[in-house]
């Protein structure tokens, strides 16, 4: 595997690789994010009163299908960033940059494989036969209206999760593991954990949580191939563009989706999309590879 970019992402983790560092950065990380979306949901409470402020915040806590939540809920991902960001500081003297990779050639990065997946899914949309028929959920001219408020707040989600799964996690367990099935497979296994949601997918729950922990490894490889988070967060949100704003499932964000499909997440349905969306994965890897030649 041609992991050797990954060491410059390595390489300042190793200053501070202590285990015990990483538990508490970890922990640090969540408990930030979770107590400035409380803290915001307080000065909204104190403001306004505690019903406005649990309509506004109903997004994140209750994930409820207005695009008002669906929104806040996107935007709330923002509170990760700065967890993740105060953790590796305050823990392991590291700034953004030595998470994410030099900013240039991350962006260069993110650019061309966003570029190559634009191409790749619609090549897919023509050449993909389906029998589906689905829901029409937003009208058109709604839909383009919310593009501006939406794509930079799905950035910013998947960007968050990236750089604390892909950032963060994988480069401090590189740092102290030489092993890929470690620093590579404990993230994943934590990423499919926080999929796990059985009282939304039922049956399907551990379908889903299985194509979460893929996604994850993929999205790992092509971080330790570049040595960036450029190619990463450019699948990532390629993915959820248009899994949120384009044919969603119904659920917490399907209020952005200009389509939904026919079927909830606990659907025996959805096994045979499962199967598309692997192949999708598989397809989605390999282009980035290609288009960066890693």
């Amino acid at each position: 595997m041609r992991y050797r970019p990954h060491e410059s992402l390595i390489q300042p983790a190793r200053a501070r690789p202590e285990l015990w560092r990483l538990v508490a950065g970890g922990v640090m990380a969540v408990a930030v994010h979770l107590g400035l979306i409380y803290a915001a949901f307080g000065l909204v409470a104190a403001a306004s009163g505690t019903e406005i402020a649990a309509s506004v915040f109903a997004g994140v806590f209750a994930t409820t299908l207005t695009v008002a939540d669906a929104l806040w809920l996107l935007a709330s991902f923002g509170c990760l960033v700065v967890g993740t960001l105060v953790a590796a500081r305050l823990v392991h003297n590291r700034g953004l940059v030595s998470l994410t990779g030099p900013p240039g050639r991350a962006i260069a990065d993110f650019a061309r494989v966003l570029w190559a997946l634009a191409l790749l899914y619609a090549a897919l949309w023509l050449i993909l036969p389906t029998g589906l028929e689905v829901t029409p959920n937003l009208g058109g001219g709604r839909w383009l209206a919310l593009l501006p408020l939406a794509l930079p707040l799905i950035l910013l989600q998947v960007g968050a999760e990236e750089l604390f799964f892909r950032g963060y996690l994988q480069q401090q367990l590189a740092a102290r593991f030489k092993s890929p099935a470690i620093w590579i497979g404990l993230p994943a296994a934590l990423f499919a954990w926080g999929h796990y949601l059985p009282e939304q997918s039922g049956g399907n729950a551990l379908m889903v949580a299985a194509w979460a922990g893929l996604f994850a490894a993929v999205a790992a490889d092509l971080t330790a191939r570049t040595g960036t988070l450029g190619a990463a967060i450019a699948l990532h949100f390629a993915n959820n563009a248009v899994a949120i704003l384009v044919i969603a499932l119904p659920g917490p964000v399907a209020a952005l989706a200009l389509y939904t499909y026919p079927f909830a997440a606990d659907d025996p349905a959805l096994g045979p999309l499962f199967l598309v969306d692997l192949g999708v994965i598989a397809v989605s890897w390999l282009a980035a590879r290609v288009v960066l030649r890693v």
